[in-house]
């Protein structure tokens, strides 16, 4: 806990003395007057009227050739609910500052100071046209998956709710990786996943497509089944292709005879008792941020075969950021508009396959391995 306490210290430090993780700078200097004329008036009055009359042009003139906005209304931020914009701040100027460095794609925060689904979407609409893509992120579900489905259907560009198709495919890639260290099969595993908003609806979604045929779903109610009166339509959907047994309860109930765990939830969710409820070499995904649903040791000492968190003070980190920027370079260079299915489990494999050898310590490269963003974008090309 100290060395916990120390970091969110420095980082909180860090954070004064920069006053913001991002900065926006010119490409050229501005020397005299005649640089002035053609940067500003009365040249740009010229690619002005251009794209005035071909707006189809701009992605050849501004920076809507690779700018992406990031943008969250703050309602469901990381591992800690719902903090409202200014919450939401900090944590979309890191992702604007991840697209810059990893993937050289220019990105701007932008957090809302609404919760209300019309509002959002009549907001992004207004601002698209500066923009190649949008990814929207830490917006609560169910609403997260309207928002992104309409503004898919009335834009032009790409728009990806990160934290359901990114998490999606940086978990399929570790699972990839795990199975062949355990020696299972992706058919014959029994999958348990805990945690039922937008990432693990996101992941549930993407594992059915990949070809898991037994995945137990557990939300704050306990097991998902067709019968429970409380379901969100979303939920009503994935009960019916999940839980092929019916089994009810809670998690003790569904982790029996399981192979895998995945944890999208809050921290100390599971127990070392509960790992021995599971079959041997148990794959355990704790990736709940800050504090992960157990601690690797404690995995580890309760039997489990493969352990990753979603933090990077512990082996195999499988976080999202292993997967947007090269997600989104890969459509904005591809022109192409939507995340099929098929892009998504491409990308999982490719992100994979930059570890050539899996380990119990080393089952999905780090986010500085320089291999990462390009496998996943020219996945997409």
């Amino acid at each position: 806990m100290n060395n916990k306490k120390t970091n969110n210290e420095l980082s909180i430090q860090l954070h004064k003395k920069l006053h913001g993780k991002i900065s926006s700078s010119s490409k050229i200097k501005v020397r005299n007057e005649r640089d002035l004329g053609l940067v500003y008036t009365p040249g740009v009055g010229a690619v002005s009227s251009l794209l005035a009359s071909n707006p189809e042009l701009a992605s050849e003139y501004t920076i809507k050739s690779n700018t992406v906005a990031v943008i969250s209304d703050g309602s469901s931020v990381l591992g800690l609910g719902n903090t409202g914009p200014y919450g939401a701040l900090p944590v979309m100027e890191g992702k604007s500052m991840l697209f810059s460095q990893l993937a050289g794609l220019r990105s701007f925060p932008i957090v809302l100071d609404t919760q209300d689904t019309e509002e959002i979407i009549s907001t992004i609409k207004h601002i698209a046209p500066a923009f190649a893509a949008i990814n929207l992120e830490d917006i609560e579900a169910p609403k997260c998956f309207e928002i992104e489905r309409r503004l898919q259907e009335e834009l032009t560009i790409p728009v990806v709710h990160d934290d359901q198709h990114a998490t999606a495919i940086v978990v399929l890639a570790g699972l990839i990786n795990a199975l062949k260290v355990v020696g299972k099969s992706a058919e014959d595993c029994k999958v348990v996943l805990l945690g039922v908003g937008a990432a693990g609806i996101g992941t549930a979604r993407l594992l059915v497509k990949y070809g898991f045929k037994d995945i137990i779903l557990v939300d704050s109610k306990g097991i998902i089944v067709p019968d429970r009166a409380d379901l969100n339509s979303v939920k009503k959907e994935l009960a019916l292709v999940t839980n092929n047994e019916k089994i009810k309860g809670g998690l003790a109930e569904a982790l029996n005879n399981a192979d895998i765990f995945i944890g999208l939830s809050t921290g100390g969710k599971l127990t070392a008792r509960d790992i021995k409820l599971m079959n041997n070499q148990a794959i355990i995904f704790a990736l709940a941020n800050p504090d992960p649903e157990i601690i690797p040791e404690d995995a580890i000492g309760a039997g489990a075969g493969v352990v990753a968190t979603g933090r990077s003070d512990f082996p195999n980190q499988i976080n999202n950021v292993l997967v947007f920027p090269g997600l989104f370079k890969g459509l904005i260079m591809s022109r192409k508009k939507d995340v099929t299915d098929e892009i998504k489990l491409q990308a999982a494999k490719s992100l994979a396959g930059v570890i050539k050898k899996p380990s119990r310590n080393k089952i999905i490269p780090s986010v500085f391995d320089k291999k990462v963003v390009s496998a996943i974008a020219q996945s997409i090309l």
